[in-house]
């Protein structure tokens, strides 16, 4: 895979095709996947088109979805493939929230070697690509230069819902409330492509996500990496699949908002 620029275009073309779904088309259907956990049919239909078109343009890369079928996954992942989330924040697309984004990364050997978030609702593209920088709208981006944690809004991920939430969010209420009283601003976007990737743009200083799924991240993490900021683990690790965390953070800030993520955290689970 020599081409990555190459790649990424093609990557861009795919999730303009899903953006233009997601601004054009409602939800359709609905139906629950788990506890308090949705699909829409237009989630399907967005991995569907961008997934029929990558097999076109791209065939001998592998895919990775997030409504892929138990079935249709792919058991052994191949050293390159495609990894999409059609609609990254699906309730707050459900209820007209416009915090929702096509997400979609190349990743080599699990690794996000390129990304593309496309929010058609706040008219914003997001990419990047190793070694290239990360752009929004065709403009260059980097992180916030703030130095101090006490300036800083940082943004944490959903509270947990399903198998074991009340044990989860014991430690996403501590984390809250540690953050409330250290930073300037606390937010929670619902959608972990646009925590990411406005940490890369330097709208927010950093963003605390208590999850690491493939389809989540993987175009989020190259973006912010690409505009400077730290990804990792909560323990300060660098971020990979493996991790059970995701924290990006501004460089200014993310050894002292390192220190009270895992300080929170250990006194949970202590």
């Amino acid at each position: 895979m020599n081409d990555l620029e190459g790649l990424l275009e093609v990557a861009r073309a795919a999730a303009a095709e899903g953006s233009r779904l997601l601004s054009t088309t409602g939800p359709g259907g609905v139906r629950a996947k788990g506890d308090r956990d949705f699909v829409t049919d237009l989630d399907v239909r967005i991995q569907s088109s961008v997934r029929e078109y990558l097999g076109r343009v791209a065939p001998e890369i592998g895919f990775l979805g997030e409504e892929l079928e138990p079935d249709e996954q792919e058991h052994d992942a191949p050293e390159y493939r495609w990894v999409l989330d059609p609609i990254d924040g699906t309730s707050n697309f459900i209820h007209g929230i416009p915090l929702c984004a096509v997400s979609l990364a190349l990743a080599q050997n699990d690794v996000p070697i390129l990304g593309v978030i496309a929010a058609p609702f706040l008219s914003l593209e997001y990419y990047a690509s190793a070694g290239h920088g990360a752009f929004c709208n065709d403009h260059r981006i980097k992180t916030s230069h703030t130095q101090s944690v006490s300036n800083a809004i940082v943004s944490i991920g959903d509270y947990a819902v399903g198998d074991n939430a009340p044990a989860k969010n014991r430690q996403r209420l501590a984390l809250t409330t540690a953050l409330a009283a250290e930073v300037e601003r606390v937010r929670m976007f619902g959608s972990a492509a646009i925590d990411l990737a406005w940490v890369a743009e330097g709208r927010t200083d950093a963003c605390i996500l208590l999850s690491n799924k493939p389809w989540d991240m993987s175009a989020g993490v190259v973006i912010a990496r690409e505009s400077g900021a730290l990804v990792t683990d909560s323990d300060g690790r660098r971020h990979d699949v493996g991790s059970a965390h995701t924290v990006a953070a501004a460089p200014g800030i993310a050894s002292a908002l390192l220190d009270l993520v895992g300080t929170t955290l250990a006194s949970v689970q202590g």
